[in-house]
């Protein structure tokens, strides 16, 4: 039995859910999302909530079930707060600054690193080594964090490079001294 599929998603206010054919859309402050339905699963809208159901007990259907349930309330939180993954610049010289739509990282190579920022996605820098990458899908915002950390993924010796905001990096002891 599914705990997380037989939660009801809560609708906020100012946020309407659609369902049209084989795709659902919640539209919302923040903008519009769109879904395909997954295999084996129904949503049915009510006042203030979306209701999951499953067409039979297969090992599918209970796949798809707790699935279904957590893209569509992703796709309520993205449209009416948003998502935002923040990362941390940590090197001496290290720095990000943003040029339009591109954000040119100095990550110790003998080249900057430009990276174009996708479209519905934001970045912003503050105090050249802070970076908020926010938007309305949770999938983008995490890939897109997720590349702008593997441009210089920390180092397990100093612990230099790109981090999750609050990530431990377990440091490695040095080479150990001879007698």
């Amino acid at each position: 039995m599914s705990r997380i599929g037989n939660q009801p998603v809560p609708v906020p206010a100012g946020v309407t859910v659609a369902l049209s054919g084989s795709s659902i859309s919640a539209k919302g402050p923040k903008g519009q999302l769109t879904m395909q339905v997954p295999d084996f699963v129904d949503f049915e809208i009510g006042d203030g909530s979306v209701v999951v159901k499953r067409h039979n007990d297969s090992k599918p259907a209970r796949a798809r079930h707790g699935l279904g349930r957590a893209l569509l309330n992703n796709l309520v939180i993205g449209v009416s707060q948003g998502f935002e993954r923040e990362l941390s610049i940590i090197g001496v010289g290290y720095k990000a600054e943003v040029q339009g739509r591109t954000l040119v990282l100095h990550l110790g190579y003998s080249h900057p690193v430009e990276f174009p920022v996708p479209e519905g996605i934001d970045v912003t820098v503050s105090k050249n080594t802070a970076l908020k990458v926010s938007g309305i899908d949770k999938q983008a915002v995490g890939q897109v964090a997720a590349v702008i950390r593997g441009f210089r993924a920390p180092d397990a010796y100093k612990g230099k490079g790109v981090r999750y905001l609050n990530e431990v990096v377990r440091l490695k002891a040095g080479k150990a001294g001879t007698k």
